[in-house]
Order: C-alpha cells, then sequence, then structure tokens
C-alpha cells in the first residue's frame, strides 16, 4: 500500500516480514533523533536500538510504515500483535480483563519535525490499522504515551499535546492500564521508570 503526500514529495509505505529488516538502520537513527525531543527525552544508544528493533522485527505480523522524502526516511511507525510484545505492555491488559491476542499495538511514531503537518500522522494509523484488519482476529487496536509531569523543567513551553487528534482518531485512554518501562532520560544520570498511559479503540 503506497501513497503520497500532495504538499511534499513523500511516499508512505507499509513494510512487512523480511523486508523489515532492510530498514531498521535508518528507523534506528530516526528514534534516536526524534526520541530526544519532549516528551520522550530519551538518551538511547544506536546498539540498543537496533537489538530493540531487531526482536520487534520477528514478531509475526509486524509492520513498518515508512515515510520517504526522496531517498530520506522522514518518519516511521510501527505495529505487530499485543501478544508479540513485551510483558510489560500485554500485563495491565491480561489484569484488567482483556485477551491481549484480540489486540493490536500501534508502537512508536518518529516524524522529523521538518515533516510535520503533512498528514503523516493520520497515514501511519491507517497503515497500521489496516495492517490488523488484513490479520484478522482483532477487536482493539492501542498505544501508549509517556506519562510527564505538567510542571517538568524540560517541558517546551509551546508543547501541544497530540490527545484532540488521537480523540479523533476514535481513540481515548483506558482508566487503570497503564505500563512502566525504563530508559535513560537525556538530563539524568542513568535509567529511570517512566509510566505509559495505554489508550485503546475498537476495531
Amino acid at each position: 500500500m503506497t501513497a503520497k503526500s500532495e504538499k511534499k514529495n513523500l511516499e508512505v509505505k507499509s513494510v512487512t516480514g523480511p523486508d523489515i529488516l532492510k530498514v531498521l538502520p535508518e528507523l534506528s537513527r530516526l528514534r534516536m533523533v526524534v526520541f530526544r525531543d519532549w516528551p520522550y527525552l530519551y538518551d538511547g544508544t544506536l546498539e540498543y536500538e537496533e537489538k530493540y528493533l531487531e526482536k520487534f522485527a520477528q514478531a509475526k505480523g509486524a509492520v513498518v510504515v515508512t515515510a520517504y522524502d526522496g531517498d530520506q526516511m522522514v518518519g516511521a511507525s510501527t505495529g505487530a500483535p499485543m501478544i508479540e510484545h513485551a510483558d510489560e505492555f500485554g500485563e495491565p491488559f491480561s489484569k484488567a480483563g482483556f485477551d491481549i491476542k484480540k489486540i493490536f499495538y500501534c508502537g512508536e511514531s518518529v516524524l522529523l519535525k521538518s515533516h510535520r503537518g503533512h498528514g503523516l500522522g493520520h497515514a501511519f494509523f491507517d497503515h497500521r490499522e489496516a495492517q490488523a484488519k488484513r490479520l484478522g482476529g482483532f477487536t482493539h487496536s492501542s498505544f501508549c504515551r509517556v506519562v510527564r509531569p505538567d510542571d517538568h523543567p524540560l517541558k517546551p513551553a509551546d508543547y501541544a499535546p497530540l490527545d484532540p487528534f488521537w480523540r479523533k482518531r476514535g481513540y481515548a485512554p483506558v482508566d487503570g492500564i497503564v505500563a512502566t518501562y525504563d530508559w535513560k532520560d537525556i538530563d539524568q544520570p542513568g535509567e529511570t521508570s517512566h509510566k505509559m498511559q495505554f489508550w485503546m479503540k475498537t476495531l
């Protein structure tokens, strides 16, 4: 499935199966750039990114939605069945009575600031939800967002949360379904725990 933006020469494509391995180096570098910004403030390493994404690539039903401007990857998003993801993500759903075999998990979306505002956010969700429907058997689509305090010293004054966009897509936060994930923030000496609030919609 391929689509082009009218405002820029952007190409969006769903990548699945063995082809995912071909885009992992570019995706690793893109994640390190975008995730350093608010709200993730992620201070990662290329080695960790490559190992993390190689494991993701082995997930059955996984998809990487890529966005290219010419030969440059400017954005990407990932998705896979929830059952294929880390226990930290699936456990809160299981405890709440959900069947994680029926939930498709939309992972991260990373997009360079220079290419925002051209409909790529919608394209990323369109392609991932389409993958869930192609695979079949999923009743819900979900993603999670990091929870940061409003008074965090590194929060940009002009930051606009994506909540309205996600609600427009039909997603809503699910009370009580929160996971914890560890990573190193750019202003911290080591890894710290971060709460991740899950959002979900019915497919």
